[in-house]
Parts: structure tokens; C-alpha cells; sequence
């Protein structure tokens, strides 16, 4: 095996390990809202500097590889393509981290569970997850297959988070009293639909790198299989 090869394993095999760190951090804080669990609460928070580091190496690690190298066609395309995505995958891990300070703070714990399942808080948290999850697939098969599927996904996140915000509002309108919590749950979904956002701009990076298409404003989002 090249030297070059070596090197482009290891690259991949870094991003492998930030994925699985990310989704774990997602998967963890979905369980610490949902159980207001302070203690997994604390555990997203203190593996935060992990996934920073994770950032910061793979930024320097492709750049090095670039200029080492010079790659072009393909290796130019994962090299361009891992950079971004870790990028990404430390913007989520941040707001994982702000999910799990909105457990610690523990000032808005007793909201009604009816509440929570009109915002459908839990199928958002798991439609999230599966975007995250299903994206990872694309980077090991390198097969963009499944792109159309998780990126319709983000309009679902949408659609949730849209209905929350007016089932938020009439909840404030009736209960003044409830608007204080009500506003820090509507940050919270903001969060998880930015979460969304950003599972699309991985699904992006990998149909730029696997089939050399631009997919961001190409009016072509949807259109995959």
C-alpha cells in the first residue's frame, strides 16, 4: 500500500471515530432530556473538549495531506469533503452540549409530558439520530443511494419543529405563567432543528466526494432516490 493510502486511512478512520463520538453525544443527550438525567447531562458536557480536539486535528492532518501531496479528482474531493464534515460533526457535538445544559439547569423539569409529546420532542430526537446514523453509512459503502431519503428527513425536522412553535405559542397564550419555560423548550427544538440542518450538510459533502455533485443550491436536494 502507498505512503499516500496509508495516510488517506487514517484520515478516514479519524472522522469514523468523530462520527461515532457525535452520535453518541446526540444519542446521550436525547436520554438525558427525556429522563432529565443531570448526570448523562454531565457526561455530554465533559466529552465536549474530546470532539474539539477530534476538530482540530483533522483541519490540521488535511492540510498537511494537501500540501504534501497535492491531491487532485477524487482524494482532492475527500480531503475537501473531511474537512468540512468535521466541522459539522463539532457544530452538532455543540449543540448536543447545549441540550445537555438545559437538563443541568433543571428550571424547566416539570413540564407536562403531554406537552413534550404534542412537540414531539422524542420522534424529533430519533429522526435526528437516524440522519446522523444513515449519513455514516454513506462514508463506509460510498454509495450515495440513501442520500434522498435522509435529506427528505430534514423536512420532517422541520415540519416538527414549525408545529411546535405554535403549539408553543397557544400554550403561552393560555398559561403566561408557562412562558418562561415555554420560550427555553422552543431554543431547545431551534437547537435540534439546526441539528438537522447541519445532518443535511454532511449528506451534502458526501455526494460532493462519492459523485462529484454540488447538491447546495442546486434546486437537486431532493431529487436523489
Amino acid at each position: 500500500m502507498k505512503h499516500t493510502e496509508q495516510e488517506m486511512l487514517a484520515l478516514k478512520e479519524e472522522v469514523r471515530q468523530m462520527w461515532r463520538l457525535t452520535l453518541s453525544q446526540l444519542e446521550k443527550a436525547k436520554e438525558a432530556f427525556l429522563n432529565s438525567n443531570i448526570e448523562t447531562a454531565l457526561e455530554v458536557m465533559s466529552r465536549e473538549k474530546r470532539l474539539d480536539a477530534f476538530d482540530l486535528k483533522i483541519d490540521s492532518d488535511c492540510e498537511n495531506y494537501i500540501a504534501l501531496y497535492s491531491p487532485v479528482a477524487i482524494d482532492l474531493r475527500l480531503i475537501l469533503s473531511l474537512i468540512k464534515i468535521s466541522n459539522t460533526l463539532e457544530r452538532i457535538g455543540d449543540f448536543a452540549v447545549g441540550i445537555a445544559k438545559h437538563v443541568i439547569d433543571n428550571d424547566c423539569s416539570d413540564v407536562d409530558p403531554k406537552i413534550l409529546d404534542e412537540l414531539q420532542v422524542e420522534q424529533m430526537f430519533d429522526i435526528l439520530i437516524g440522519m446522523l446514523s444513515d449519513s455514516y453509512v454513506i462514508l463506509e459503502s460510498e454509495n450515495t443511494k440513501v442520500s434522498g431519503k435522509i435529506l427528505a428527513q430534514d423536512e420532517a425536522v422541520d415540519t416538527i419543529y414549525h408545529n411546535a412553535l405554535e403549539s408553543l405559542a397557544e400554550e403561552i397564550r393560555k398559561r403566561p405563567d408557562f412562558a418562561r419555560c415555554g420560550l427555553k423548550l422552543f431554543l431547545l427544538i431551534r437547537k435540534m432543528e439546526r441539528i438537522g440542518d447541519h445532518c443535511s450538510n454532511i449528506v451534502e459533502e458526501l455526494v460532493f466526494y462519492v459523485d462529484a455533485k454540488v447538491l447546495k443550491h442546486s434546486g437537486q436536494r431532493f431529487s436523489e432516490e
